[in-house]
């Protein structure tokens, strides 16, 4: 049984209704239900007696400190088997660290703690590493996004990955750490020990200064398949490091995230080769680098490579015209791995809807995700569309927000829905 409930405020007797369910459920979610410290109470004692229980997600309440402290004394009962805890922006601070230090270092069932959007500051991350390096920690996730880390903080974050080898994902996105910091980190994912497989370090003051030493690890790790440093002005230098440690052979990157990054064509051309060479690679974004046509085209040139084993990209405002349109038609018609394609807010217009209609409809064309919100369409392009949804099953999601389509545009798709070849299940 699982109790999942949202947005609600908790009553007196909804409470009391609630903790009866609580004390039953495998997984308990409450995000943004107006809880305090005084519910904690209540929550320490379900995981005191629920056995069952194994994940307790309680994001966007204010618990403090001295909430947690109660949800700890029931998470270091022997009869807890919690493994996944989320309390991101519950208002802890350092304070708190000790309390989950203490946790980490008691239960070797808890795999997972997410406590993004909380101040916790220097101070409190270095405790929490210290329970997070202690031997009986079983902990896979860490996510510590927009915690106010600072670059002191990677020196214990890189001894934790040395002697942390069943740690798996580690978000410290959002925290100001720079290229001082990351370099130490690095030094931690080199270790033979370190089994990490996704790191994500959106918007951390890095710059192409770090994407050297990043290469280095792409390139001996295999373990290392998701990497995210969007949000970070690496440019087209960055992307040329990267690139360095993506083809090589030990690298096995499945996910890579480079949104905001401030890519240009010339970027595009690494990027392209990584493409046509890394079967491994299966998600790519590149959401708002000014990539324009030309980049797109050395895109595209990567995607027809029949090396290329993309599912989905992201390459929404990106400066797309109609003129980049036939090189994608050309890939949507040759790449048959392609399943999702987010170009939302580039101004392709009805013209390049046209032209793209002619990929969507070849036999070879098995996407089924397209997202073209702000994209500048009418109901003009509303026909082609509306062909697609009717000749291609495999098309289940379709996204035109923000267009002007108009009373007749949307008659047009509304009709295709009809058709028994239509398997859309949303529409935007």
């Amino acid at each position: 049984m699982d109790l999942d409930i949202q947005c609600e405020e908790m009553s007196a007797s909804r409470w009391t209704e609630l903790k009866s369910s609580m004390n039953t459920s495998k997984t308990v979610r409450l995000d943004d239900c107006s809880l305090s410290a005084s519910h904690c109470k209540d929550i320490g004692s379900v995981l005191c007696s629920n056995q069952i229980l194994t994940e307790l997600t309680l994001n966007n309440n204010e618990l403090g400190d001295s909430g947690v402290e109660l949800l700890c004394k029931g998470l270091l009962t022997p009869s807890c088997n919690l493994q996944k805890l989320w309390l991101q922006n519950c208002n802890l601070t350092d304070a708190s660290c000790k309390h989950f230090r203490s946790v980490l270092s008691a239960k070797p069932t808890l795999t997972e703690l997410h406590l993004g959007d909380n101040k916790l500051g220097t101070s409190g991350v270095k405790v929490l590493c210290e329970g997070l390096m202690d031997p009986n920690c079983k902990l896979q996730k860490l996510q510590l996004e927009y915690c106010e880390l600072s670059p002191d903080n990677c020196e214990m974050l890189c001894s934790a990955l040395r002697t942390k080898p069943s740690l798996r994902v580690l978000n410290i996105s959002n925290n100001k750490l720079g290229d001082a910091a990351v370099k130490v980190l690095c030094q931690g994912l080199m270790d033979p020990n370190c089994n990490l497989q996704s790191l994500h370090l959106e918007n951390c003051r890095i710059t192409a200064a770090s994407c050297g030493d990043l290469s280095s690890v792409l390139a001996r790790k295999p373990s290392l398949t998701e990497l995210s440093v969007g949000e970070n002005k690496i440019g087209d230098p960055g992307v040329a490091l990267l690139c360095q440690g993506l083809l090589n052979p030990n690298c096995k990157i499945e996910k890579l995230w480079l949104w905001e990054c401030g890519i240009s064509p010339a970027g595009c051309k690494d990027l392209s080769q990584v493409l046509s060479t890394k079967e491994s690679l299966t998600e790519l974004s590149l959401i708002g680098n000014g990539l324009g046509d030309p980049g797109m085209e050395l895109l595209c040139q990567g995607l027809k490579d029949p090396k290329a084993k993309l599912q989905a990209l992201w390459i929404r405002e990106c400066g797309l015209t109609t003129a980049c349109c036939k090189s994608i038609s050309s890939v949507l018609a040759t790449n048959q791995t392609l399943r999702e394609l987010h170009m939302g807010g580039n101004k392709i217009g009805d013209a390049g809807v046209e032209i793209l209609h002619e990929g969507l409809m070849n036999p070879s064309c098995n996407l089924r995700s397209l997202w073209l919100g702000n994209c500048s369409l009418s109901a003009a392009c509303c026909g082609s569309l509306a062909t697609i949804l009717s000749s291609k099953p495999s098309l289940t999601e379709l996204d035109l927000s923000n267009n002007s389509l108009e009373d007749e545009g949307v008659k047009k798709l509304c009709e295709s829905l009809k058709h028994p070849n239509c398997k859309l299940q949303q529409l935007v």
